[in-house]
């Protein structure tokens, strides 16, 4: 089978199976790592405990993207 064959193939699939080909192939590509991951939900975990108890307090996506772009603009 050809690779435009399987590309044909899997964009007929319905969107819940194609987005499990998507993530198989890019799991595929860079394996995920069992202690990385580990790092990272403790991580994220803490930041929302953070949010949560009011000690940190969000910045909305389109503010903290205004300021970037603020910053290298000039």
């Amino acid at each position: 089978m050809k690779t435009k064959d399987i590309i044909a193939e899997v964009i007929s699939l319905p969107v819940e199976e194609r987005a499990m080909v998507v993530d198989l192939l890019l799991k595929s590509l860079n394996p995920p790592e069992l202690e990385i991951d580990k790092k990272w939900a403790a991580v994220a975990k803490r930041r929302l405990e953070e949010i949560r108890s009011g000690k940190v307090e969000a910045v909305p996506g389109e503010e903290v993207f205004k300021r970037i772009w603020n910053r290298f603009s000039k």
